[in-house]
């Protein structure tokens, strides 16, 4: 009687182990993809953070071509007179 009730715990005891290193290996998996997510969505961050220094640098230079124009403009104006003094 007492070699069956060992038998049951040791039996009980390999069924949990058993769930327990499945469980085990499921969380490792799942780690491993929120990892490789986390790192995409990290990679993408840095993508976009380059995009908008681009285009920050974009406009700067657009507006530094602007106001060259207009410095121009202003000069012609002055030449020829078309500028109304106020």
């Amino acid at each position: 009687m007492t070699e069956n009730i060992e038998h049951l715990i040791l039996e009980q005891f390999r069924a949990l182990r058993n769930q327990i290193t499945a469980l085990q290996t499921d969380m490792h998996n799942e780690f491993n993809d929120v990892k490789h997510r986390i790192n995409r969505v990290e990679s993408a961050i840095a993508g976009i953070r380059r995009d908008e220094a681009g285009t920050a640098e974009d406009i700067a230079r657009q507006q530094a071509t602007i106001d060259r124009l207009k410095d121009r403009l202003d000069r012609i104006e002055r030449r020829l007179e078309l500028i109304d003094d106020i």
